[in-house]
């Protein structure tokens, strides 16, 4: 459970439905890129490294704004339908945190590699990706956090579930949210779901999406102070 400083004890148990696996991550992993991030959420591992605003060519110019570009590399072999879909919510999700009309007729690149798959893939790396945003300095309209949440056979509801509880689930959504009116800027679902399980899994993740933008100023608090 990612815990807000200087949480009273006796406050705990408030919290309770809203825990999350355990999140750590590493800025500057990596030596080449303008930004890096090693994000794990419990055992599940992702590394992002953003490149930009870089030189782009030609055919994918844009006057008014800079060509965003999301590779998403799976642990082995070639990218399949599965990363594609990744590829495509997490560019999207990238477009909209990014402030691109600063940085018109360049490339923004971000290389998102998985490392170890537990279970909640997909929201662990939006948040590298929007982690590694961070450290490289490029301009955002809000930070993004995603989160993730399963339904099981008994409809009981199980926020950033592992591969073990996947197991059980009938149901997946992730969400992503923006740190300002905490909307929601993407999603994807996977099952069956009737729509009020759809509206509490919204409102569960939401709720549990403050925590992650509590670990996000935390690490500000942290890299600004080595300064």
């Amino acid at each position: 459970m990612v815990v807000p400083e200087g949480m009273e004890q006796e406050n705990a148990p408030v919290l309770e439905e809203y825990i999350l696996r355990p999140i750590q991550c590493e800025l500057n992993i990596l030596s080449r890129p303008d930004g890096s991030a090693m994000v794990t959420h419990g055992n599940t591992a992702i590394i992002a490294a953003v490149y930009g605003p870089v030189e782009v060519k030609p055919q994918r110019i844009l006057i008014d704004r800079a060509s965003v570009e999301i590779f998403y590399r799976p642990k082995t072999g070639q990218p399949s339908v599965a990363e594609r879909m990744r590829e495509c919510l997490i560019r999207n999700t990238c477009e909209t945190a990014l402030l691109s009309t600063l940085y018109p007729r360049t490339a923004i690149s971000v290389i998102v590699q998985e490392m170890q798959d537990s279970g909640g893939l997909l929201s662990c790396a939006v948040n590298a990706a929007c982690m590694a945003l961070m450290n490289s300095g490029i301009a955002m309209k809000f930070l993004v956090a995603a989160v993730s949440c399963m339904f099981d056979k008994d409809d009981n509801i199980v926020l950033d579930p592992s591969n073990k509880e996947l197991v059980n689930s009938v149901a997946s959504l992730t969400f992503v949210f923006d740190n300002v009116k905490k909307d929601i800027v993407a999603s994807h679902t996977n099952g069956s779901f009737t729509h009020a399980q759809y509206n509490e899994g919204l409102l569960k993740c939401r709720k549990a999406s403050e925590q992650i933008f509590i670990f996000y100023r935390d690490l500000v608090r942290k890299y600004a102070n080595r300064v």
